[in-house]
């Protein structure tokens, strides 16, 4: 896994906290200076804290587990459809359904009801109901489907959850540390970093410092994955070759022949 570069997170403004009089004096560590009323983060602190996360992260893809992002804000939205898409993990843009984690059988139970109302539209049963109720459940689906369509694939609790801005997704962190699901996220000057698992001080609010922190996580991700897969490979080539039917019907012949 390639060290995190210093200048690209420099270059992508991952340092600019907030201001002076909305410190957490929790981050009061990972803060270098202060600069026309506003915090600068430590970028070498940020450097150590990615590394450590990405390096677990990366870890947890490689079990075969499933990280959920979260990150409801404007500016990370689609940020974070386009790099979880690309490695293949559940995601939350949208409004952060209450008992998400806590009550996780009922979120299964309306991702079923999606999937049944795609399997009526399959099979034309949808054809039997009246035009209203045809408007009510194409309703439903679409409201399911802004809400639950990321994580539709997310069969268990996720092994972990990244958050961008815990102070904003609060409810997010509080329901993973009630059942103990490690938590990583980018945290601000505003933020408390006693809260998550695997806090990586940076910048949340700017696109460029998302982006940049995003990308070497989910890159962490794919690298997991791609040894997940090259692992299973290698297994799959040293097992050894079923023997060929001509070869089982050979064997019995043979021991005739001895015995004669």
């Amino acid at each position: 896994m390639s060290k995190v570069d210093f200048k690209e997170l420099l270059d992508a403004g991952v340092h600019f906290g907030h201001l002076k009089r909305k410190w957490n004096p929790a981050m009061a560590p990972y803060i270098f200076d202060e600069k026309k009323g506003i915090h600068v983060i430590d970028l070498n602190k940020t450097v150590v804290k990615l590394d450590e996360a990405a390096s677990a992260l990366k870890q947890i893809a490689k079990s075969g587990k499933k990280v959920l992002f979260v990150a409801t804000k404007k500016q990370a939205r689609e940020i974070l459809e386009e790099k979880c898409k690309a490695v293949n993990m559940p995601f939350v843009t949208e409004r952060w359904p209450g008992g998400m984690l806590t009550n996780f059988a009922t979120i299964r139970k309306a991702i079923r009801k999606m999937a049944s109302i795609d399997k009526m539209n399959a099979d034309g049963t949808i054809k039997t109901f009246s035009k209203r109720e045809r408007l009510q459940i194409s309703r439903q689906r679409a409201k399911l489907e802004k809400n639950l369509g990321s994580i539709a694939e997310l069969t268990r609790l996720p092994a972990a959850i990244f958050i961008i801005d815990v102070k904003k997704e609060h409810i997010a962190v509080a329901e993973a540390k009630k059942l103990n699901i490690p938590t990583f996220a980018m945290v601000d000057t505003n933020s408390n970093p006693n809260l998550v698992d695997f806090p990586i001080p940076a910048n949340d609010d700017a696109t460029k410092s998302i982006d940049k922190i995003v990308s070497i996580v989910t890159d962490a991700i794919k690298e997991g994955l791609d040894e997940r897969r090259s692992a299973k490979d290698k297994k799959a080539e040293a097992a050894p070759a079923p023997k060929k039917e001509e070869e089982i019907k050979e064997a019995p012949a043979k021991e005739e022949t001895a015995a004669e």
